[in-house]
Order: structure tokens, then sequence, then C-alpha cells
């Protein structure tokens, strides 16, 4: 145990329980799998975890703000309890940490990491999962036969669980089965966790329980050598990471289980030394080398693509560092600036996109824009068009979440 005990970077926002202001510690990567609640006097501990103060300091300092003595003894349990449950940066920890990387790196897949949470594990299960959300008036009816007219060259769907956006993936994957012909589909998915670098490629196949969306092996390989850093080094980055595992979903729902079309699982990062730079992503050589290359390798291995961006817009209220909300009314105006990106997304302007996010600093929180703009960036002159914008907020925990669908000709 350590001396001078350090939390990892986690996230904590408040909640009300029986009347109980509370605050509400989980971990965004899932290593610590269950979030912790605590009052007001261990929060004030825990506030005090920084790797700076030993056990004695923060003792002392618990004992100045309260008048009471914490014993010792109770002090290192907690301390011991938290680093059980994976919520320090310990040995422990990076012990624990050392093994999960090789044995993603080892395993032959990518594992359906989210089966039986954000959907259904067993696939007759899923199957009346996902078709209950093509069900009006949210969703856009049952599925149909293919529609004459041009093929569906990009897509986007959300990648919050299915439980708060299964019509919006429902909608989109509807357009898709509408226009057929892709066989190829290379998936921009957002990492909700730090990365070393800017994109985060893998060779391993994604299980779902429809069976497993296989990987373009030749596709990815040919991407790696023609980049020139090292975009396997954040693979690890795949294995908890949902934007890309919702998409496989729903594809393998959509071709019936068939094992007649591939993926290409590409994760991006921030962007936001971008927005706040206040230059044009189409300056950046890491982000325009990483557009190029991926071009290149479509017209050098010829297939018939869709791109497709596993994107949420806007998080906002109190749990997502706001100062209050979401409300009614705030949700109006995240609507209208949800819809105005939608129009400069619609219109193929990836770099109005951007600049509109950038403009206040990503004040809404659009974790789905690089992923938006990178499949902009890979299309020839993209036009689309709106499926459904939707939703989802839950005022008594302070955090609401929109999403939209989108076909892309």
């Amino acid at each position: 145990m350590e001396n001078a005990p350090k939390l990892r970077s986690l996230e904590a926002f408040p909640i009300q329980s029986e009347g109980e202001e509370l605050v509400c510690l989980r971990d965004p990567e899932g290593f610590a799998e269950s979030p912790i609640f605590l009052n007001k006097y261990l929060a004030f501990l825990l506030a005090r975890m920084n790797g700076q103060n030993s056990l004695r300091d923060i003792q002392a300092d618990f004992m100045r703000a309260t008048g009471e003595l914490l014993p010792m003894e109770q002090l290192e349990r907690l301390v011991q309890q938290l680093d059980d449950q994976l919520f320090l940066d310990s040995e422990n920890f990076r012990g624990y940490y050392r093994k999960l990387v090789q044995e993603f790196l080892d395993a032959p897949s990518r594992a359906a990491r989210h089966a039986g949470t954000a959907y259904e594990a067993e696939a007759d299960s899923l199957r009346r999962q996902i078709a209950g959300y093509f069900a009006p008036p949210d969703g856009p009816g049952e599925k149909v036969a293919a529609k004459p007219g041009p093929r569906l060259r990009g897509l986007i769907s959300p990648h919050i669980d299915f439980h708060r956006g299964g019509p919006s993936y429902a909608h989109a994957y509807q357009a898709l089965a509408e226009h057929p012909g892709a066989d190829r589909f290379i998936i921009f998915g957002t990492s909700h966790n730090p990365m070393s670098r800017r994109f985060a490629l893998t060779l391993k196949d994604f299980d779902t329980p429809l069976g497993p969306a296989r990987t373009d092996r030749e596709f990815v390989r040919r991407l790696s050598a023609a980049l020139p850093q090292d975009y396997f080094s954040d693979e690890f980055a795949h294995r908890a990471e949902h934007s890309i595992e919702f998409q496989a979903v729903f594809l393998k729902h959509t071709f019936g289980e068939t094992d007649s079309f591939r993926i290409i699982p590409i994760l991006v990062g921030s962007f936001h030394d971008v927005y706040e730079s206040g230059r044009p992503a189409a300056g950046d050589a890491e982000i325009t080398g990483f557009v190029d290359a991926v071009r290149s390798v479509m017209a050098d291995l010829p297939a018939r693509y869709t791109v497709v961006a596993g994107a949420d817009l806007a998080h906002v209220g109190r749990r997502f560092g706001d100062v209050s909300g979401p409300t009614q009314g705030s949700l109006r105006d995240v609507e209208h600036e949800d819809r105005q990106f939608l129009e400069l997304v619609a219109a193929g302007d990836a770099e109005g996109a951007l600049r509109s996010v950038a403009a206040d600093r990503d004040q809404r929180r659009i974790c789905g824009c690089p992923p938006i703009y990178m499949a902009l960036r890979c299309i020839d002159n993209p036009r689309g068009t709106l499926l459904q914008y939707r939703q989802w907020a839950d005022f008594d925990s302070g955090a609401a979440v929109t999403f939209a669908a989108m076909a892309v000709y």
C-alpha cells in the first residue's frame, strides 16, 4: 500500500440520494468496474489523495477540518479498499494493467466487451432487442427491401448505449439496408480515453453475439505501412471502447449475420489542440496525413466502401462539468446549436463543422466531432440527409446527451 496514495484519473460528479448530496466516483476506462459514492467526509479524504500527501498529512488535514481524530487504522483500511478496487495509481494497479494489456494483445479477437450491459448478450434476445428499435413512432418501421437510388457512401450513427439510442441506430442502419452495395466499412470511432497518438489501429476481428465482424487485415496493414507513425501503439484502447463495437453489432444484424463484409476499425482521439489553436484541421499534418493514407488505400484496394462515424453529439449538465442543468430550456438551446452543426455536416463542410465546435471551445463537448470530420474528409463531395435527431436527459442526475443518425450519399 502506498504511503502517499494517489487516485487514478477518474470522473467525479455530484448526485442526490435520499436528500443527501453525494459525489459519484467512476472510472471512465472501466478498470474499476463499479462506481463508488462518497459523502462529504469521504470526498474530503479522497480529494487529498494526490500522491503528495502522506497518510499522516491526510489524517492531520481531516482533524483540522472537522475537529475529529480519524484513526490511522481506519484510514489505512480505506486506502486498501480503494487499491483493491483499482481506484489508486499504485503498483497493484500497474501490475493489473500490464496483465490486461498482454492478454488483449495475445487474444485472437476483440471480445464483445459490452454484451450483457449495453445490449443483450444472447443472440436471439439481441435480435428481438434490435427489432424493437425499428418500431414506430421513434423507429423507422420494419426493415424494408433495397430501394433504387445512390449507394450509401457514409453513415453517422450514435454510440450511446442501445437502451437510450436504439431508434436512432435503427434509422441509420435502415438507410444502409435500403441502399446496399458496400462490402467494406471504414469505422471511425470516438476514443473516450486519452491515447498517446491521435489514431489507433487494430487487426483484430470484433466479436458480437451474432458472430464476428471480420477486420480487413490487408487494408489495415497497407494503411499502417503508408503512415509515418506506429498507430498500433494505442491498440489497447480498442479493448473497452464501445463506439466501434456498437456499429459492429448493428452491421451483423443488418447483413443477417453473414460473413459478406469487412470492417476497418479506427479509433480517433481528441482534436482539442486543434480547437484551441484556431487552425483548420486540414492544416494539421497528422490529421491530413491520415486522411490521405486512408484515401490512398481505398484507391489501391478497390471495393465498395461506406465510411461510418460512431459519434454522439453534446454532453451537457452537472455530470459533465457544467455548473447547473440540464433544463428543458437549456436543451432547446443545445438542439438549436446541434442542428446548426448538423447542417454543416450534411453540406459536407468538414472544416465548417469543426470551426463551429471550436468557436465556443467545444462548450457542448461534442465527442463525435473528430470521427465525423474524418468520415467527411474520406468521402468525395459528401452530402448528407439527417434521418433523426434525439436527446436523452436525466434531470435528476444532471446529465444529457444528444445524438443523430445521418445518411451520406
